[in-house]
């Protein structure tokens, strides 16, 4: 693998404090339901190898060498990355965390199955989606599975868009301010962090706007065939409406 200088607005997004902001976002239990789908999903036991691009903090990675799959992590934050180095060193898992820009990544070797979680795909132009998918589907052996769980579809974007978002966490307030932009369909946003204590942070980010038949064709173009698409990871289909898709496609 290889680093080369790339530029999207979301390399630094995870930088500040919405690293721990992310990771208080997620509900409990939501993880090993994920991972038991992708492990049904991807027909992956003891053995199998992973590759997880834009991992966080390695909630999906750790979970599942935990269950002894042999895990790949890539991420772009040196945090993130050194975090699953030490648990996966202190718990003695199958799992080795990448620091690598995805855009830039170029893979010499071959996986069972690949996965994107919360809504990283989203992060990426055509051009770049083309690209990256590109080099996944050479990295995916045939009938492997890519699994992308996202809320940026067109099918649910349009739908649940709202200019103006407020959360709050236990160690934070979080407000959002959303504009939804055409050619390319995109929602930019800027986020503004207010920790219990220490200084307010904002952050710009873009999420890229795709139907799913446009998503469809990008797999096909690299050399997958998108199967199934589901709103949770206890396999409901999705219908419009639903607030989350995990998108699988297997590689032809």
């Amino acid at each position: 693998m290889v680093n080369q200088s790339t530029k999207n607005i979301n390399d630094h997004f995870f930088e500040g404090q919405y690293k721990e902001v992310w990771r208080q976002t997620i509900p409990p239990g939501l993880t090993e339901a994920e991972v038991d789908f992708i492990q049904e999903i991807g027909d992956l036991g003891k053995g199998s190898r992973v590759l997880d691009i834009m991992c966080g903090y390695g909630r999906h990675a750790l979970e599942m060498g935990r269950r002894g799959i042999q895990t790949i992590a890539i991420d772009n934050s040196s945090d993130y990355i050194r975090e699953i180095n030490q648990k996966a060193a202190e718990a003695a898992l199958p799992v080795s965390g990448i620091q690598q820009n995805v855009s830039a990544l170029r893979l010499e070797e071959t996986f069972d199955a690949i996965i994107c979680m919360g809504n990283s795909f989203a992060f990426f132009s055509e051009d770049e989606a083309c690209a990256l998918l590109s080099k996944l589907g050479v990295a995916l052996q045939k009938g492997g599975k890519l699994i992308i769980n996202t809320w940026m579809i067109a099918e649910i974007a349009i739908r649940h868009f709202k200019d103006r978002e407020w959360h709050a966490m236990p160690d934070y307030k979080y407000l959002i301010h959303n504009r939804f932009l055409f050619q390319p369909a995109r929602i930019q946003s800027v986020h503004t962090i207010i920790p219990a204590k220490g200084p307010i942070e904002e952050i710009e980010g873009v999420d890229y706007i795709f139907t799913l038949g446009e998503l469809e064709r990008l797999f096909y173009q690299a050399g997958f065939l998108l199967k199934d698409v589901y709103s949770t990871p206890r396999k409901k289909k999705f219908v419009l409406g639903d607030g989350r898709a995990y998108l699988v496609a297997e590689k032809q």
